[in-house]
């Protein structure tokens, strides 16, 4: 089968021919359709994602696909079904062998790349908003990189769940797909985000893929017993939070690493993917992917998420 692999950290991927998978006990080997591309797929390949998996390394995170065979126990799934897996790595490839019990059915007019680009954006949002800050209506949330994989599912969702939505990206255009997604008001990231979010009457929850001096600006026009979401630094900047702020306004600093909670919370995601999936069959969640490349162009794919050159979710098709 074909697959993009990184031979050594740092450098560009290499399409390679490799042995087919077989699926071992409680496994579904899966015919892969399309791979979602995030962000942690480029610190992954550079050696800089807080899971390191050896080299030869074949990124791609999230996956949809078609159960092609089934390994000794595997329950859950059938072959020919269509699912969604978060599979950690292995998704830039033909063909993937995971745990049965990872595969989530999705509905069946949901198109490849939807599918491919949904679990991680949405659910990370989902579990972030809904579970950890435990977003209310009418409350103020400020989303960070408001134009990207994760942050627009961010607006998308809080105005869902009725909360006034302060967008902050960079640029007239980025600006407009926030709007599009649901924001209330935008904020160009190059402008004084401090008194932008301030005059809008302060952040009840602050949403950060971002980082940097941006999450600096933000966290300084947060509200007392404001929530603080750091999900990311895609600035490549760790901010320090100030203890004594957090301390006198009341704040809470909640820590999200999604992907930990594929085998601590299985339930919890479980019952939040079968929320997001219900939603998009209703037509309540639009998902916006800006690029569907194919297999061989997977460094193309990943160079528009280190630029920012997307808006939404990047895909890579497979068959």
């Amino acid at each position: 089968m074909r697959a993009m692999r990184a031979y050594a950290l740092g450098e560009p991927l290499t399409l390679s021919d490799v042995p087919e998978p077989t699926p071992g006990p409680g496994e579904a080997l899966l015919r892969v359709h399309a791979c979602g591309v995030n962000f942690a797929d480029t610190l992954m390949v550079a050696g800089k994602y807080q899971e390191k998996p050896p080299v030869p390394l074949t990124p791609g995170m999230e996956i949809c696909g078609t159960v092609a065979a089934l390994g000794p126990g595997a329950d859950g799934v059938a072959v020919g079904q269509r699912v969604a897996s978060f599979v950690g790595h292995g998704g830039f490839a033909e063909f993937l062998a995971v745990p049965a019990a990872r595969c989530v059915p999705v509905p069946a007019a949901m198109p490849d790349e939807h599918v491919a680009g949904f679990l991680v954006a949405y659910g990370t949002s989902h579990v972030a908003l809904a579970h950890r800050a435990h977003l209310r209506p009418g409350e103020r949330l400020v989303v960070l990189g408001a134009s990207g994989g994760v942050g627009l599912t961010a607006v998308e969702l809080g105005k869902l769940m009725g909360a006034t939505v302060i967008a902050v990206a960079r640029g007239a255009e980025k600006l407009a797909v926030a709007r599009e997604a649901g924001a209330d008001h935008v904020i160009d990231a190059d402008e004084d985000i401090r008194a932008g979010v301030k005059a809008l009457g302060g952040a009840d929850v602050l949403y950060d893929p971002v980082g940097g001096d941006q999450f600096d600006a933000a966290f300084r026009a947060c509200n007392r017993e404001a929530r603080i979401l750091p999900l990311g630094f895609a600035s490549g900047a760790v901010p320090a939070i100030p203890a004594n702020i957090v301390m006198v306004k009341d704040m809470t600093v909640l820590g999200l690493y999604w992907g930990g909670y594929v085998s601590r919370h299985p339930k919890l995601l479980a019952d939040s993917l079968g929320a997001l999936f219900a939603w998009y069959a209703r037509g309540r969640l639009r998902p916006r992917v800006s690029h569907v490349l194919p297999l061989e162009e997977a460094n193309a794919a990943l160079d528009l998420l280190r630029t920012r050159a997307a808006t939404g979710k990047v895909v890579v098709r497979i068959a």
